[in-house]
């Protein structure tokens, strides 16, 4: 077998080794920017009022944010990010044009989004590094993100990097565990059973309620074993 065929195998089994509630994470990222998506719009209409250059460009924007909302829903992401020619110019365009306004924040998490499924890992982690905000849930996933493009493009170090970040980032029951699962998954594929039997046992006894730690102890036995 060719190296370069190994490496595909050994990455088809990481994707493989991802959890029922890792796909659910990543079924509904759409409908997770959209409720985010809401928020900002409500928010950032009520404080750029006040910033007579501010809101007209903000609402040039938003309004262009709700057209892409619906080729992205579609899973028509080359039209998400380009546009349609006619009415809407595309959320590549919104973010680099809009950067410094909310919607052209969440433009360029949408463009990286969409980069991510249409397989342009490199150009989809540039749009995912510019989103920038402070949030639950919205931030460690497309910091999770990122941890997945460096896995497709075989980085399995960066990858580590970014999940161990997003897990962090996220601090919480629902997103914490997946992501130091996924961080374990990559180890145990780079023979790391020591790194990856702390990530399983963080899982464990920190997040002990969450949907990962029902079954954890078989992979802690499986990592412990690996260690003798």
């Amino acid at each position: 077998m060719s190296q370069e065929k190994k490496e595909i195998d050994e990455l088809d089994k990481v994707n493989a080794a991802l959890s029922n509630s890792e796909q659910f994470i990543q079924k509904y990222q759409k409908p997770i920017l959209l409720v985010v998506l809401a928020i900002v719009i409500v928010v950032s209409a009520a404080i750029a009022i006040h910033h007579f250059y501010a809101l007209p460009r903000e609402e040039k924007a938003e309004a262009e944010m709700f057209k892409g909302v619906f080729y992205f829903e579609k899973d028509s992401f080359q039209l998400a990010i380009d546009g349609n020619g006619s009415d809407f110019v595309g959320f590549k365009a919104i973010a680099d044009d809009y950067s410094s306004s909310n919607a052209g924040n969440l433009a360029a998490a949408y463009t990286g989004i969409s980069l991510y499924n249409l397989g342009k890992y490199d150009e989809a982690i540039d749009y995912l590094k510019k989103f920038d905000a402070d949030e639950e849930y919205i931030a460690p996933s497309i910091i999770g993100t990122i941890g997945d493009c460096y896995v497709n493009m075989d980085k399995l170090d960066d990858a580590i990097g970014y999940f161990e970040k997003a897990a962090k980032k996220a601090d919480n029951e629902v997103l914490s565990p997946i992501y130091l699962k996924k961080a374990a998954t990559v180890f145990e594929k780079q023979n790391k059973y020591d790194k990856a039997l702390k990530a399983y046992q963080t899982i464990k006894e920190k997040y002990p309620k969450s949907v990962m730690a029902r079954d954890i102890d078989k992979y802690i036995d499986r990592a412990e074993a690996k260690t003798k």
